[in-house]
């Protein structure tokens, strides 16, 4: 069972660790807006920036950076690792949004599956196709910015508010020293482009969380990953785009806490 204090005594609340997606400028804060008020009414959240985002990217603009999905995954499976033990968490649940903080939850199962309890997943985790183009970079502009975002809804109005809000927030994020090199080295597969993790080594309870309507990642990529993982189910949210989060948070937040509290 999840714990909430470091001394290892039952948990009031179980401890939840939300690892945030790998959006451009993304941070915890801005990704985790949407539900962590609620979230927090049932589980002690622990919400970190992801290496290479935000508060993680350093003051050195050229520092070595991991190349490709598979490094990374292993690399921020680590750093929450290093979390865990700084604070004296034992076994905690993992949430983890898309490419970045999906690919992690399942790279810190497989590393280390004693200490997570139960994990869900959402937008295929990082296991589909690399995107064509790096995302905002190519054309580092607000304009493009703004366009990056509104991919990852289902309708755009329904959120305009919130995306011109992160739009301001990600793009100053995004243009910080180091941010770019650090970003494109994520995409940096290198030959045969490894998976950014080997599923049958996932041996804990994971949900998978998929929008319908995403633009990013469709299905069948959950449905493959799903198919692959030792213990492990579906659920499609109708009506939802990549941002499960934002455009279902009610929903979202049912299916997070039914599965996680079971």
């Amino acid at each position: 069972m999840a714990e909430n204090s470091a001394s290892g005594g039952p948990a009031a609340r179980p401890v939840l660790v939300l690892l945030h997606g790998g959006g451009p400028g993304v941070d915890a804060a801005g990704n985790w807006r949407t539900v962590l008020p609620r979230l927090a009414e049932r589980f002690e959240c622990v919400t970190p920036d992801l290496l290479g985002f935000g508060t993680q990217i350093g003051p050195a603009p050229d520092r070595e950076w991991p190349h490709g999905p598979a490094a990374w995954a292993q690399e921020r499976a680590d750093q929450i690792l290093r979390l865990l033990d700084s604070q004296g968490r034992r076994q905690v649940h993992l949430l983890g949004n898309s490419a970045a903080g999906g690919a992690a939850a399942l790279a810190l199962i497989a590393s280390a599956p004693e200490r997570v309890d139960r994990a869900v997943v959402m937008g295929g985790a990082g296991t589909g196709p690399l995107p064509a183009r790096v995302p905002f970079y190519d054309e580092p502009t607000r304009d493009s910015m703004r366009a990056t975002l509104g991919r990852l809804v289902a309708d755009e109005k329904d959120h305009l508010e919130l995306l011109a809000q992160l739009t301001d927030i990600r793009y100053e994020q995004a243009l910080r020293p180091g941010a770019e090199a650090a970003f494109r080295a994520m995409f940096d597969a290198g030959p045969g482009h490894p998976a950014p993790v080997d599923p049958a080594a996932v041996t804990r309870p994971v949900l998978a969380l998929h929008g319908e309507r995403d633009r990013v990642a469709p299905t069948d990529v959950s449905e493959r990953l799903v198919a692959a993982l030792p213990q492990a189910r579906l659920e499609v949210v109708a009506g939802a785009g990549h941002w499960i989060h934002v455009d279902r948070p009610d929903e979202f937040c049912d299916n997070v806490e039914r599965f996680l509290l079971s």
